[in-house]
């Protein structure tokens, strides 16, 4: 049997030093691992459990582990992972399949056509955006790997009323919006996590697949999963999302992620039910 590990990554099983959600005394937090480093400082954290479960499930024969995220390649690859290299990773959002690290063509290609079929062009929607957005929360605007466009904003300075209208907007282009952290992301809905898993399931002969998400942009995957999980933080906990195949964690920030691990590692059967009760 083959199982396949699909998971999001930031805030699902990585943490920024502000997402980390340390709520206990310092005495007793957890000791943190560094997976993740930009321009020379330390970016982002997995607990040191967490890491070492991570590591023993991916050793597992069997056991396909790939990280499934809206990262692009270049922000992809700046992770490192315990345990041995993932053969595959979804970037982009769906938009990328690395295979040993290199971009699949194929993939790439059948992506293009779907965008070009079913939705407007990127330009228009990032027009849309550089023309509504106000300098006065604008911090940067970007597109990703030619796919799709996200903000960097001052969050607590955009009007809810100007992100509704862009949802609405977007929604009528075949386009999604998704407000994660300081990003807001405006992304095709061809462009699915849940389309390259599947792609990759296919190509390794999956058996079961397991998934963990905490964004709008991850519903499809968990949707699309045998077995899914979401952390108590983010998107899809705030608006109280669930599905019978879901299960909703209570644990948030970083102990989350090490409770998804956790999880993953009872259902994969073999190593992974070790995994269950390394850790109480």
């Amino acid at each position: 049997m083959t199982v396949l590990i699909a998971s999001d990554l930031d805030r699902t099983l990585i943490y920024s030093t502000a997402a980390l959600g340390l709520t206990m005394p310092d005495p007793v937090a957890p000791r943190l691992l560094c997976v993740e480093v930009h321009e020379s400082k330390p970016l982002s954290y997995m607990t040191e459990t967490a890491a070492g479960l991570l590591a023993e499930l991916t050793a597992e024969p069997g056991v396909v582990f790939v990280p499934t995220t809206t990262r692009t390649r270049k922000q992809y690859q700046r992770i490192r992972f315990p345990g041995r290299p993932a053969q595959y990773a979804i970037c982009a959002n769906g938009g990328q399949l690395l295979v040993d690290g290199v971009p699949d063509r194929d993939w790439r290609r059948q992506v293009a056509g779907r965008l070009a079929a079913e939705c407007a062009p990127l330009e228009e929607v990032h027009a849309h955006l550089l023309a509504t957005a106000d300098p006065a929360w604008l911090r940067k605007a970007r597109l990703a790997e030619d796919l799709f466009a996200y903000l960097v904003v001052e969050r607590a300075l955009v009007p809810e009323e100007w992100l509704k209208a862009l949802v609405d907007w977007s929604e009528a282009r075949g386009w999604a919006v998704s407000l994660q952290g300081r990003k807001i992301y405006a992304v095709p809905r061809p462009l699915t996590k849940s389309a390259a898993m599947r792609e990759v399931a296919r190509r390794t002969g999956a058996t079961e697949t397991l998934a963990a998400g905490d964004s709008l942009l991850d519903a499809d995957l968990l949707l699309a999963a045998d077995r899914a999980w979401r952390p108590g933080h983010g998107e899809l906990a705030d608006a109280g999302w669930t599905a019978p195949n879901v299960t909703a964690l209570t644990k948030a920030g970083v102990l989350a992620g090490e409770e998804i691990v956790r999880a993953f590692g009872r259902s994969a059967g073999g190593t992974g039910r070790r995994l269950g009760t390394l850790v109480p």
